[in-house]
């Protein structure tokens, strides 16, 4: 995996299966029953959670959210795999959804790793609802 694949959030300083503990945790939080499963072939964390409790915070559209973690080169990336469309009526309760989650994960990445560890964004960030900006090829 590299860069541009979808990532939407790197942490440096901990591993993919903290990482996606982290995750698991705070859905938890939220009303969701959390699924979580490794692979070794390729290395990968997965997450999913369908919410069971009642959240009006989280739109129709976030009932079932779906991560998958990957190591990268001193840490690990998550991507935000599923919902992948969200109705438009729907999308400022996940954007705000989802920069809660990213809230909370750089909250405890950096209380627990005492500032060693750090969250931040990849370079081209991605939620697989919002499109992608791609600049259009020149015409000479």
């Amino acid at each position: 995996m590299g860069e541009g694949n979808g990532d939407w959030l790197r942490v440096r300083g901990i591993g993919r299966e903290r990482f996606a503990g982290h995750l698991a945790e705070y859905l938890t939080t939220l009303g969701y029953a959390v699924e979580r499963s490794e692979s070794t072939d390729p290395a990968e964390s997965r997450v999913a959670g369908r919410l069971t409790r009642m959240n009006p915070a989280v739109p129709p559209s976030g009932q079932a959210l779906e991560f998958r973690f990957y190591p990268t080169s001193g840490g690990a990336a998550l991507v935000w795999v599923a919902p992948a469309e969200v109705p438009e009526p729907e999308r400022s309760r996940m954007d705000r959804l989802a920069r809660e989650v990213r809230a909370h994960l750089e909250r405890v990445v950096h209380s627990e790793s005492h500032a060693t560890a750090k969250v931040m964004p990849p370079p081209e960030p991605r939620l697989p609802w919002v499109p992608t900006a791609k600049a259009p090829p020149s015409q000479n």
